[in-house]
């Protein structure tokens, strides 16, 4: 299949990128991930493996988008809630057992 990745084309198949990964150890997974095999990779460093490029390069979802159409399975983080502000005062009775509201 080819695609684009970092203004780049490459023709990439599954198996070539199961050739690529083998032996290569996972860093810690942080952000996106891509399951290759039954191993937990970052997409950075699957982009940074199957193109040889620098990782500042390329996007987590150019990696994402070409690993999903070849048929991996690709993880993102959910974005965090807003936390809600608590004033000082209400975090201090909600720790005493009070109500939360004043």
């Amino acid at each position: 299949m080819r695609c684009v990745i970092a203004r780049f084309p490459f023709d990439l198949t599954k198996n070539g990128v199961l050739e690529s990964m083998k032996g290569v150890k996972p860093e810690p997974v942080v952000g996106d991930s891509v399951i290759v095999g039954r191993r937990h990779y970052p997409a950075k460093q699957v982009g940074r493996v199957i193109t040889r490029q620098d990782p500042r390069d390329f996007s987590t979802g150019e990696v994402l988008r070409a690993m999903t159409q070849l048929g991996f399975t690709c993880r993102t983080l959910p974005k965090a809630a807003p936390t809600r502000l608590v004033d000082p005062l209400q975090r201090a009775s909600a720790m005493l057992g009070g109500s939360e509201s004043a």
